[in-house]
């Protein structure tokens, strides 16, 4: 799914973030007449409605709030705080936070629109999972991100760009491996060890030793 704009993005501010008041998602209308159930390759259903008008409404929406995931995007590299990125959380059909990537500002290589706009959701709802929420990217998640979304239990995601778009222009060539499940791209030349002896087991206790103490989320 994409969505092409042409304008310029909007003006700098100061804020990152613009704040305003893994699983199946059902809509349902009183006129439905049927719906087709389809099982993706993971093992999860997808559900297309034949509902006229239905799958226009569902566009025009994730279109608005895509085509805020860009203008992010672009306000990010406007402002110098880091790369052509945006993101949006929604919840509710009202957006809860709108981010875009904070690398450069913030001197951190994990402050990636989706991650950003994630921390800054849950920081804003109180809470350590968005269940009820969808987030809106301007660019295919990089496996960073898409962890982040799998772990924040954000129920959709909506991407505009393939991660070709942004490899074209010089970054990471392995984003695009998360949501594919391809080891396509990956190119990592950084050193994996796994450790062994007391040092493996000394790690290991860590786990049985505070099971007690700490409360699953």
């Amino acid at each position: 799914m994409g969505v092409n704009i042409t304008t310029p993005g909007p003006s700098c501010h100061s804020s990152h973030c613009l704040n305003s008041s893994s699983s199946l998602s059902f809509f349902t209308t009183p006129t439905m007449e049927k719906a087709n159930v389809m099982e993706a390759k993971d093992g999860t259903l997808a559900v297309a409605s034949a509902f006229t008008g239905y799958q226009e409404a569902v566009q025009d929406r994730d279109h608005k709030f895509l085509s805020k995931a860009v203008e992010e995007a672009y306000k990010g590299v406007e402002c110098g705080d880091g790369g052509p990125f945006g993101a949006v959380v929604v919840h509710n059909d009202e957006i809860v936070v709108s981010c875009h990537n904070m690398v450069l500002r913030d001197t951190d290589p994990t402050a990636h629109a989706e991650v950003t706009a994630i921390r800054e959701a849950c920081k804003k709802m109180n809470q350590i999972e968005l269940s009820d929420c969808e987030i809106y990217t301007s660019c295919e998640p990089c496996p960073m991100c898409f962890g982040a979304i799998h772990l924040s239990r954000i129920k959709r995601l909506v991407y505009g760009a393939k991660a070709e778009a942004a490899i074209a222009i010089g970054f990471d060539d392995f984003i695009a491996d998360a949501l594919r499940g391809t080891g396509f791209y990956q190119k990592s030349h950084l050193e994996i060890k796994k450790a062994d002896g007391n040092e493996a087991v000394i790690a290991e206790q860590v786990f049985e030793k505070t099971k007690a103490k700490f409360t699953m989320y």
